[in-house]
């Protein structure tokens, strides 16, 4: 089986071809970063208009490296949400338009769902179950991974997620977006233990964290600092907030682990791809006779490949009546807000809440 995915949730437009037996195949990324850095965010309508330009070329690259034809396309799997309207419907209207040309199925996939099971493109992959660590720009969150569809989340961020705090520590050290590369940047020079940072949360005995606090506190020292446009200061700042960001999602991390006794923690989201907290929870996770997996680190960030992986099994466990539907149903949703529990028992969904998304 070989399954097309398309992700444009938000600032990325992400294509990949994954084969059942050869694994991934082909994979292709534009980013908008360049292009929103001036507003210091993701417009919207911006983000919309540039996954138009870009879908299809993406798509004709991917398959032309893969030596694969349109016609050779078993499938097509698409984020459906939860993300920017506009964006979604880009990337729902182009998968369904090949669906219909081609005559092959097209699932949606949720987008939380393909970062979760992502690090099944690693070498060697996680078995189920495993403990997933979300975390990104926005979402935050400990989940319990017993098998595909399967899902319990475990405690998240009660305020900003780490991504974010990333972001906005970035503004206030002058730097712009996106603010997790910056920061760690800017950590790489700093003097450990220059400046204390709290650490909110982490000895609840919860696995919810907050990093709202966090954000407070180099808020004030900035404000506090006699030139908080020394470069040595922004460093030194820049690494204490890292490994304060670290030090929490570490703590808790190892938390799930002891409460639910699964010993494969997967971290995925474009936070995981910070060279502190892989080195942090990699040396806590050997210690404790645990194991971390991570995507590679190209496919950390939002991509296709993980939207083709989530689709392909989602597709295996199809009947023949269900994959007979999938290929007749023409009209699609985007779906901005959209739970990863409603995605994975459509059924308990709120009837006016379906009605609203279609």
């Amino acid at each position: 089986m070989k399954v097309l995915g398309i992700e444009s949730s938000c600032d990325e437009t992400g294509v990949a071809l994954i084969d059942s037996e050869k694994g991934l195949l082909a994979d292709a990324v534009h980013t908008q970063i360049d292009m929103h850095r001036a507003y210091g965010g993701v417009v919207p309508e911006l983000a919309s208009r540039d996954h138009i330009r870009r879908a299809l070329v993406l798509i004709d690259d991917v398959l032309t490296r893969a030596g694969v034809k349109k016609e050779e396309i078993d499938a097509v799997a698409v984020t459906e949400g939860p993300g920017l309207a506009g964006a979604l419907l880009v990337g729902s209207s182009v998968a369904h338009a090949i669906g219909y040309a081609l005559g092959i199925p097209v699932v949606g996939v949720h987008h939380l769902e393909g970062h979760l099971l992502s690090a099944c493109l690693a070498d060697p992959a996680p078995k189920f179950p495993f403990i997933a660590l979300l975390v990104s720009g926005g979402h935050t969150q400990f989940m319990r991974v017993n098998a595909f569809g399967s899902y319990e989340l475990l405690g998240e961020t009660l305020d900003d997620a780490a991504g974010e705090a990333f972001d906005k520590t970035a503004q206030l050290l002058g730097e712009g977006y996106p603010g997790g590369p910056a920061v760690s940047r800017l950590a790489e020079t700093g003097s450990p233990g220059a400046i204390e940072l709290p650490r909110p949360m982490l000895h609840s005995p919860s696995l919810d964290m907050s990093f709202s606090g966090l954000k407070t506190a180099v808020l004030t020292a900035v404000n506090d600092a006699k030139d908080p446009t020394d470069p040595q200061f922004r460093s030194d700042l820049a690494l204490a907030f890292t490994e304060a960001v670290a030090e929490v999602l570490t703590t808790k991390a190892i938390k799930a682990i002891k409460t639910t006794g699964i010993k494969q923690l997967v971290v995925a989201g474009g936070v995981s791809a910070n060279k502190t907290l892989r080195a942090s929870l990699i040396d806590a996770c050997r210690k404790r006779g645990a194991r971390v997996f991570f995507p590679p680190q190209r496919l950390c960030t939002d991509n296709g490949a993980m939207i083709a992986v989530a689709g392909m099994m989602r597709l295996q466990r199809m009947t023949e009546e269900e994959l007979q539907n999938a290929r007749k149903r023409w009209s699609f949703s985007a779906k901005p807000r959209w739970t990863l529990s409603q995605a994975a028992n459509p059924d308990a969904v709120n009837p006016r809440q379906r009605f609203r998304n279609h």
